[in-house]
């Protein structure tokens, strides 16, 4: 990985509270998993972004080399890499991704 390229990946991950690497667009999912996660946010309501990493190689293999986690959706939540859904899911029924979500925008809502 370059240090252009994760130096870009940084960026991204500091500029968005909440963000998704998925296949597609937040418009224009392109795989199961990424519309999963898309309605996943849509409904808690707190704003996300969705980049698409599908289609730049280098990019998808960096975020492998930086998240240990060989798939796509990769979350991303105040800097934090979280998984997916399949992570997210169990956070969302124990309360705690309410409580990580709040911290995230703690600095928005104050």
């Amino acid at each position: 990985m370059t240090e252009e390229l994760k130096s870009e990946i940084d960026q991204e991950i500091k500029r968005h509270k909440i963000l998704v690497y998925g296949k597609g667009t937040k418009q224009a999912p392109r795989c199961g998993f990424t519309l999963e996660t898309i309605d996943f946010f849509n409904q808690i309501g707190f704003p996300f972004e969705v980049i698409d990493a599908l289609a730049d190689e280098p990019k998808r293999q960096a975020l492998t080399e930086m998240t240990n986690w060989p798939t796509l959706p990769k979350v991303f939540i105040n800097g934090t890499f979280y998984g997916d859904t399949d992570i997210l899911g169990p956070m969302l029924e124990s309360g705690e991704l309410e409580r990580v979500i709040a911290e995230a925008f703690a600095d928005v809502r104050a």
